[in-house]
């Protein structure tokens, strides 16, 4: 079988070799976009290719809350940064390595490991924001034209290396160290000067954005102290130069904008325990032991957010009815915070409770019934009370609003199987697929759809979508070629 993170790479050099022989021969000056390589529009092109290539390839992370968070914390970020030219895409991927990445077309990839070694919400937010300074200042574009002065081919091969490095950074590392043979010291500065530029720009930005303009330097200087003789540094490293300089540049322009009073972040430190429990490595018991030495010892930020890490923890190792009693409490506390709410239902289904979920949901849905969380949490709960049509009806209208939600469409597949409704079954099924770029796949299913499909007005939608499939299909082909 091939490997998908290759796949996705292979894609990037065959659009790089595209556009290596279109590039420009003139080097923008620092803090201006780079067209001659890379236009807005292409980019956008690129930008969406991606996301496909992404969700087929990548270790996404569906989980309705904390893509809620980061979504909210990274157009927060972009809300108050300048020079934005397109829109804005946060994934969040399940890999315990300290990372995060910009992407062509907006797209930033934030790894799960950052919330388990970041201190706090500024620590994170200094992280995002200096990617999202990478993409509105176009380094990637950048790159590409600074090395239109060296052998197209040479160009083609670091640029793909550079987007195997963001998708699979140890085979990138390799493939960067060798393709960048000749013109390694010249490229390396270049990589500096956009590092200072992304700290220049983004700090302003986190700073605008409400948070602590310290939290950039101070989670770059425990990553770099912390891993200062290390054999095998974290990928951030290796992807983001870190000497002195850069560190004392960061602190000095932090320490130039006026003091702020930053609060512990609630939302944060509860993501922070939800990744710690639900994504690292401990046991069910040794999350239960490590948080309850936290509130035994008061080692937490947040007294609340450590008792939603016990609570968590309790549920992982399968006590249920403890795992309930608090989150019952911290619901009471705190009625509509979507972490407990998404908790406490978990808690109800497990304990075969599922009404009293529906009981609880279903008023905080109907008042914001665009809000994923609120809206997933309830379908779950009406499917598993068998009230399907109700279950149905919710999905629909979300689906309507929310075309590309991965788990929605998940969600929404098992539901229409258990229905047996097979043409909506193999139409969420093409959807799905698409979404994915596997338009060939999609058009399959829809063509299976079709087959079952009863109305005119279905047939009609189906055949469509077909059609689009086909042309979506010619569309990400032409960026191959």
């Amino acid at each position: 079988m091939f490997n998908k993170s290759i796949v996705v790479s292979l894609f990037f050099l065959f659009f790089f070799l595209s556009t290596a022989s279109k590039a420009s021969n003139s080097l923008p000056d620092i803090g201006t976009v780079g067209a001659g390589a890379l236009t807005i529009e292409k980019e956008k092109e690129y930008g969406w290719a991606f996301r496909l290539m992404a969700n087929q390839a990548l270790p996404m992370v569906h989980d309705p809350v904390l893509n809620h968070y980061i979504n909210d914390l990274g157009q927060n970020i972009v809300s108050h940064a300048d020079s934005v030219k397109l829109p804005f895409y946060f994934f969040l991927i399940e890999d315990k390595e300290i990372n995060a990445a910009a992407f062509l077309g907006g797209n930033v990839k934030i790894h799960t490991g950052l919330f388990l070694y970041a201190k706090n919400e500024s620590e994170l937010a200094g992280v995002v924001a200096h990617e999202v300074a990478h993409i509105t200042q176009r380094h990637l574009a950048r790159m590409l034209e600074q090395q239109s002065f060296s052998n197209p081919a040479t160009m083609a091969a670091m640029a793909g290396s550079i987007l195997l490095a963001l998708v699979s950074p140890a085979a990138g590392m390799a493939a960067l160290s060798t393709s960048m043979a000749l013109t390694m010291q010249s490229q390396i500065n270049y990589t500096r000067l956009h590092e200072f530029e992304a700290d220049r720009i983004g700090i302003a930005t986190l700073y605008n954005a409400g948070y602590d303009p310290y939290g950039m330097a101070d989670f770059f200087g425990k990553l770099a102290e912390k891993y200062k003789y290390a054999s095998m540094p974290p990928q951030m490293l290796s992807t983001h130069p870190l000497p002195e300089t850069r560190l004392a540049e960061a602190r000095l322009r932090a320490g130039q904008l006026p003091p702020k009073k930053i609060k512990s972040n609630l939302a944060y430190q509860l993501s922070k325990a939800r990744i710690t429990v639900r994504y690292n490595n401990l046991t069910g018991a040794g999350a239960v032991s490590y948080y309850k030495s936290q509130l035994k010892n008061h080692k937490y930020q947040l007294k609340e957010a450590a008792q939603y890490g016990l609570a968590l923890a309790y549920f992982k190792d399968k006590n249920y009815k403890q795992a309930h009693k608090l989150a019952i409490e911290l619901v009471k506390a705190k009625p509509r915070n979507l972490f407990y709410l998404d908790f406490v239902t978990d808690t109800l289904l497990a304990l075969k409770q599922a009404d009293k979920a529906i009981q609880l949901l279903t008023p905080y849905q109907k008042q914001t019934p665009e809000n994923s969380v609120l809206t997933l949490n309830l379908v779950i709960a009406l499917q598993t009370v068998e009230k399907y049509d109700q279950a149905e009806k919710l999905l629909e209208r979300f689906l309507r609003t929310h075309p590309k939600h991965i788990l929605a469409h998940l969600l929404a597949i098992d539901l229409y199987k258990i229905m047996k409704e097979r043409a909506k079954e193999h139409a969420v099924k093409a959807q799905y697929l698409a979404l994915q770029g596997r338009f060939r796949e999609a058009s399959q299913e829809m063509g299976s759809a079709l087959v079952y499909a009863k109305s005119n007005l279905n047939q009609a939608r189906y055949s469509a979508s077909i059609e689009l499939y086909k042309k979506q299909d010619l569309r990400l082909q032409s960026l191959q070629e």
